[in-house]
C-alpha cells in the first residue's frame, strides 16, 4: 500500500477488539516517535507506554470511560516537560557532541538558542513543549497506519488525574494527549465504514507561485 492508501485506510477507531499488537509493530511505532521531528531536536516530552489492563482501568474514569482506553492493545500518553532547565540543555548538548563527534564549543549557536528558552515564561515554554509532543503524535499516527495498526488520538481526559495516577508530577511532566493503538472492532464500532470526510484540496491548500505586486 502507498502512504496515501494507508492514510485513507486509517481512521480514529471508536472501539477496539482487545487483540494485542506484536512487539515488532509496537517497537516500529515507538521508534518512529523517537525519530520524529522536533524543534532544535530537543524532544521536550516523554511518552508513557501502558499495556497493563488494570492500570488502564484506573485511568478510564479520568477519560470519561472512553472504551478505547481499556479495549486497545496499548495506551500511549504524551507528556510534555513542565519547563526547560539548564540541566536538560546541558544533557542534550553533551549527547549531541558525543553522537556527532564534535566539541561542545562548536555547538555555541545551538546552546545560545536553547539558553534563550530559560528566560521565557514557564507557561509559554510548556505550551512550546506540548506542541513538540503533538508533532510526535502525528508521526505516531502515520507510523501506525503504515503498520496496519489502528490508532485513536484523544484529548478528552483529565490531565491532573492522569498525572497523579502515573506519577508524572514527580517527573516534572504534564500529560497533553493520548493515543490508543490496537485493532478495530468492526462489529461494534459504528464509525468503521463511514467515508472519510476531509476538506477539498482546492480549499485546503493555498499555492503561492509568486508575490503579486500591490497596487500603488
Amino acid at each position: 500500500m502507498s502512504i496515501i492508501d494507508q492514510l485513507n485506510w486509517r481512521y480514529a477507531a471508536k472501539r477496539y477488539n482487545g487483540q494485542k499488537i506484536s512487539a515488532q509493530k509496537l517497537n516500529t511505532i515507538l521508534e518512529a516517535i523517537r525519530l520524529s521531528a522536533s524543534s532544535l531536536g530537543l524532544q521536550p516530552y516523554s511518552v508513557i507506554v501502558i499495556e497493563d489492563p488494570e492500570l488502564r482501568k484506573q485511568l478510564a474514569p479520568a477519560a470519561s470511560n472512553q472504551p478505547q482506553i481499556t479495549e486497545a492493545s496499548h495506551l500511549l500518553v504524551f507528556a510534555a516537560w513542565e519547563n526547560i532547565t539548564l540541566e536538560k540543555i546541558d544533557e542534550y548538548l553533551k549527547q549531541t557532541a558525543e553522537i556527532r563527534n564534535v566539541s561542545l564549543e562548536s555547538l555555541s549557536t545551538l546552546k545560545s538558542y536553547l539558553h534563550q528558552m530559560l528566560n521565557a515564561p514557564v507557561e509559554q515554554t510548556f505550551h512550546w513543549n506540548a506542541r513538540q509532543a503533538y508533532i510526535a503524535l502525528g508521526t505516531a499516527l502515520v507510523a501506525a497506519a503504515a503498520e496496519q495498526v489502528d490508532a485513536t488520538p484523544m484529548e478528552g481526559f483529565d490531565g491532573l488525574q492522569f498525572d497523579s495516577l502515573l506519577g508524572l508530577n514527580e517527573k516534572s511532566l504534564k500529560s497533553v494527549a493520548l493515543l490508543a493503538i490496537g485493532y478495530r472492532d468492526e462489529k461494534n464500532d459504528w464509525s468503521v465504514n463511514l467515508p472519510k470526510v476531509r476538506r477539498d484540496k482546492e480549499k485546503l491548500f493555498i499555492h503561492l507561485k509568486h508575490i503579486e505586486e500591490k497596487a500603488a
